[in-house]
Order: C-alpha cells, then structure tokens, then sequence
C-alpha cells in the first residue's frame, strides 16, 4: 500500500513542480560558490562592478567590520556613480537591538544614520517590521541583487558571516546571471516592502516605534498574504536549467510550504536536506517518515550544537537563549531513536557539522528528481508560519548543476561526523544543570510545545 501511495503522491508532485512557471537560465550562468571567503569576495567584486543597481536583503547588516565594510563599499559605489540605486532592506526589529547577550544598545540603525549625516542621501536602508513583535515573526527573505546578477544566500552581512576575524559560519551561495529573476525580486521589494506605510526609513530619525506603526504593520501582514514574484515564464531549452522565486509567509500563503512537500514527495531513491536547526514542523515530519517507510533514503546534515549561533558555553554566564541548541538537539536524537532501524539499514544517514567555534547556517534540500531549493527557510515551525521567508526552486531536467551541486555537498560534508546511532548525542542527564532546570520548567507548564512553534 506504501508503494501506491508513494508512486501516486511522487508522480503528482513532480508534474506540479515541473509547471511551476520558471526562469529559463543558462546552465554556465548558474554557479555555486563553496566558502564564506568566496562569498564575501564576490559581494565586494559584484558591488564594485555594478552600474545601475544595488539590491540587498537579509536579516540583518550588522555594526561590526564586517557590516561597516559592506556598507562602505555600497557608499563608495553610489559616490563613483551617483545613477546607481542602492537600497537594502533589513528586519526592523533586529536592527534595533544589540547581539544577543550583549549590552542594550540602539542597534545597528546608529551605524545607518551615523553614514546618512556623513554622506546623506546616498544609500538607502529600510526596516521591515514583519510582525509587532520580533518573537513572532522577522523579515527572513533572502537575495542580493547586483544589476543583473542575483546572488542568493541565507546569510546576512556581519564578521561571522563573511569570515573576518578567523572565525565563520557556513552558509551556501548560489550566484545566477538573469535579468529576469533579478528584476523580479526587486520589482517584489519596490511594490510589496516600499510600498508599504510599515516599512520605515531607518537612515532617518526618529525611526517610530512597532507600536506606533501597529496598525500598518497589521495592514502590510494582511497584503503579504497575496504576495508573490512575478515574471513571464520562460519554454527551457538545451543547455538550460530553470529557477522559480517562491515567497512563504504564514500557513495560508504556500508557495514555499507546498514546494517543499512536493520536492520530499517527489523523491525517488535519495533526499539531501540541510538545516541548522532541527526542529521540523509536522508536515515535513511527517514527508520524512513517508519516504523512509516507502524505502528512500534521507541524508541529513544538520550542525552540531556547538556550532549553532546560539550556543553558549557552559563556563560562560547561562542565559536562557542559549538553551535552543539543547531543545534542537533534544529533537534530532527522539528523530534518530525513533527510527534507528533505518539507520542500522542505512537508509537515514545523520551528518553532524561541527568545525572548532565556527557555526553552520546552512539550508536547503537536494533531490534525485532533478529538482533542488536554495533557501533561507530553517524548515522548522518558526519559517513554516510566522518569518517572511522566500527560495528558489531549481529545475535541472539535463543535470547540468550535479556536478557544482556535488561540489557544494562535498565541502559542506568535510566537517561532518556520521552518527551511527542516537546514543552518540548526550542525553538529557549530561546537560548543564541550568538547561535542565530551564527545560524542566517549559514543560512543568506546558510552555514546550509553544516554546517548539516559535523556534
């Protein structure tokens, strides 16, 4: 019955996937970069060479050498051409606040008005308050636009991110040549985010309040609802593969969602799925079980808790942010003892990343239908319902990406560790006294499963 249920759902997947309307980018045009260095490299290489247009968005560019670094090059960009449309859209909240753990402090919108009454009116950068509230939601779209190159990563602009200082934290990096995809995220970014009374100016101040602007921040969730890229869809020929920008936000608003299942339904021997954090809404639970019971094999590269961005040693001061890896953790080893047997079978292989104090932000979900997504969505509650998210899905019909696919695969797996059992991740008793204490509590109160939905 198992296999008529697959066959069903993979063959229905797999025609929805193949009429999503795509982009028709030639296979040369589409490469993969592999490091962090070669990621920051590029960005200054891209904004240099830019002549009409600067696009940025991601979570947040940060006030530190990194982010300053970035920032001067954009400023040294729009002085040398002054026609250059330089804007960058960051989540309003984050930009508001220090790191976490760290002194309070304005934020990195200082940073942006400090370089607004230096060189005013050069570049532009807008706050976008998804939600009123920054536990429920944040601006987590993803893409950098240089004239007509897109460079897509789930990384933002700080040190870690573009390896200064030694230390870095891996991401992946897909840069594509098309004027179309290019224009459609910035068409997206002019109508849906400019558009909007909530997304604020934050080179000006005084930058209002999320409480002030609750009302329209209220509006702008509601018109997000009906948001999408658009572009005219393009017949792929010979030497081309295909990319479709997706947006997701909220349960309601699918099209990244449903992407998603369809690209696990669609598997027929293999799936590669990466993610820091492993803490899968149900949906997606539920693919993976489905594709294990209907004799596939899943391939999970998820980081080591040390080496998320939230953890915090346990000589050092406890907070209690630095519980979420533990909590991750806790979820990954329930997920590998509940199915052990296809472990031992070989069928579920757990890769853990771990590289010194360097962390592991990356996304995405690779396939053996000829279709792969290149995304900033963490594939947990949190970006199934309440983060703007978006992706690309990627259609490679004559396999000309499998070898820069392999490649990107490779270096990623170079710092992991297979788990041949879920015994070989602590258990609950071996956790620093205070996690325990704190995670006892949340489920004293029941607060866990809530706790679950907003990580």
């Amino acid at each position: 019955m198992l296999g008529v249920v697959k066959r069903f759902s993979g063959s229905m997947s797999l025609s929805k996937l193949r009429n999503t309307g795509f982009i028709a980018v030639k296979g040369d045009d589409f490469r993969t970069l592999c490091t962090p260095r070669a990621f920051r490299d590029r960005i200054y290489e891209l904004i240099s060479a830019s002549t009409k247009r600067i696009y940025i968005t991601a979570l947040y560019l940060q006030d530190d050498d990194g982010g300053r670094g970035i920032l001067n090059a954009l400023y040294e960009a729009k002085e040398k051409n002054p026609a250059l449309d330089v804007k960058v859209f960051v989540d309003f909240h984050r930009a508001q606040r220090g790191l976490i753990g760290a002194k309070a402090s304005a934020g990195n919108q200082v940073l942006y008005q400090e370089c607004e009454s230096r060189w005013p009116g050069l570049v532009q950068v807008y706050g976008v308050p998804v939600r009123r509230y920054e536990m429920m939601g944040v601006l987590h779209l993803k893409g950098f636009v240089f004239d007509d190159t897109v460079l897509y990563s789930g990384a933002s602009l700080n040190d870690v991110y573009l390896c200064e200082h030694g230390r870095y934290r891996m991401d992946r990096y897909q840069e594509i040549v098309s004027p179309k995809l290019a224009d459609s995220l910035v068409e997206f970014c002019t109508r849906w985010l400019i558009g909007s009374d909530a997304v604020r100016p934050l080179w000006r101040k005084p930058v209002p309040t999320a409480r002030y602007l609750s009302r329209a921040i209220r509006a702008f969730r509601h018109t997000l609802k009906s948001a999408n890229y658009e572009y005219e869809a393009d017949r792929l020929g010979p030497g081309e593969v295909g990319v479709a920008p997706l947006i997701g936000f909220g349960k309601k608003n699918i099209h990244l969602n449903r992407c998603v299942i369809r690209l696990l339904r669609s598997v027929s021997k293999k799936a590669v799925i990466c993610t820091p954090y492993f803490n899968p809404p149900r949906a997606v639970m539920k693919e993976f079980n489905r594709l294990l019971h209907s004799g596939a094999s899943i391939e999970l590269l998820v980081g080591d808790r040390t080496a998320s961005d939230f953890y915090i040693p346990p000589e050092e001061p406890f907070r209690k942010i630095s519980a979420l890896p533990y909590i991750y953790e806790m979820s990954l080893r329930r997920f590998m003892e509940d199915n052990s047997a296809f472990i031992e079978s070989g069928q579920l292989t757990v890769r853990l990343w771990k590289d010194g104090d360097n962390t592991y932000h990356v996304k995405g979900i690779f396939t053996d239908s000829g279709f792969a997504l290149a995304t900033g969505n963490n594939l947990n509650p949190r970006a199934w319902g309440l983060d703007l998210e978006n992706g690309i899905l990627i259609n490679d019909p004559e396999g000309l990406l499998n070898d820069k696919f392999r490649a990107e695969i490779e270096e990623i797996e170079k710092h992991t560790t297979v788990l041949r059992s879920y015994t070989e991740l602590d258990e609950f008793s071996k956790y620093p006294e205070e996690v325990q204490k704190l995670i006892r509590r949340l489920g004293r109160f029941k607060m866990d499963l809530l706790v679950k939905k907003l990580i």
